[in-house]
């Protein structure tokens, strides 16, 4: 075994050539997300921050610009909009807290703090570390949109008795969004590779139907925003809370789930390559 490995490393890896390793459980996995309580209880003031980006964004653009625009036409249904792009910020939400706590905070466990070398000279597997970490990460996001649907609901902003199952909707979102968070993580070879992080969700954020419907873009560029996660995630809240439901729901549905188990699949494998070998 060679002398240069991290010590907790060299027991993670010892620990798997002698005992086979067992796959994902439930239970380990949430002992993953009480650590993630356990250290947020004295950094709770950062995760409180990251509500207020789209709430100033509803105030600012959904309520100001709002008055401006009047309303839009979406599937032949006339909204208010601040209606509109109301449902699409509380999306965002889900995935804003999702993306940054599976990058940024994967990252630095993962390549400074070694979190990870020493939980692995445990009985945890590497899928119970990342299933952990998503879950956890999606958690911080359903927590940004339960409080921005209270606005809503405080606004009037909601429309539809369709609105119950939007928690529940923006917990698929995180998981979506987490899973591949952490699975990009595990590729990422120092703080320079972040910039592509910005790069993919500031666009998502600008043009996934977030501010305006899908039809006003050319055609060329409807089949790109389609191709997005975000654009999903939006249009399945937007339907929920205007009651515009239809069979397009499923394909939303689908759509995050697949990307979220495949995320995890990939975060999985990374993480007992980077850390077992």
């Amino acid at each position: 075994m060679s002398a240069t490995l991290h010590p907790d490393r060299e027991s993670a890896t010892l620990l798997a050539r002698i005992v086979p390793l067992r796959g994902t459980s439930a239970r380990r996995a949430s002992l993953m997300v009480e650590r993630s309580l356990m250290v947020y209880r004295r950094g709770w003031v950062i995760i409180v921050s990251g509500f207020f980006e789209p709430l100033f964004y509803l105030l600012s653009i959904g309520v100001g610009i709002g008055a401006l625009v009047g309303s839009v036409t979406v599937d032949g249904t006339v909204l208010e909009y601040t209606a509109f792009v109301a449902p699409a910020l509380l999306a965002s939400s889900a995935m804003n807290g999702a993306v940054y706590d599976s990058t940024f905070n994967i990252f630095f466990k993962l390549k400074y703090a070694k979190t990870y070398d020493a939980i692995l000279s445990t009985p945890m597997s590497p899928g119970d570390v990342a299933a952990g970490e998503i879950c956890w990460a999606l958690l911080r996001g359903l927590i940004y949109s339960t409080a921005f649907l209270v606005v809503m609901l405080a606004l009037g902003l909601v429309g539809s008795p369709w609105a119950v199952l939007v928690l529940p909707a923006a917990v698929l979102i995180g998981f979506g969004f987490a899973a591949v968070g952490v699975a990009a993580t595990t590729y990422m070879r120092g703080w320079q590779d972040f910039e592509f992080v910005q790069l993919i969700v500031l666009p998502m954020f600008l043009f996934a139907t977030t501010f305006y419907p899908l039809s006003t873009y050319p055609s060329a560029l409807q089949a790109v925003v389609v191709c997005t996660p975000l654009y999903h995630a939006v249009e399945l809240i937007r339907d929920l809370t205007t009651g515009l439901v239809d069979g397009t729901l499923t394909i939303h549905v689908a759509y995050l789930a697949v990307m979220g188990l495949i995320g995890l699949r990939v975060a999985a494998g990374r993480l007992e390559k980077l850390l077992l070998t």
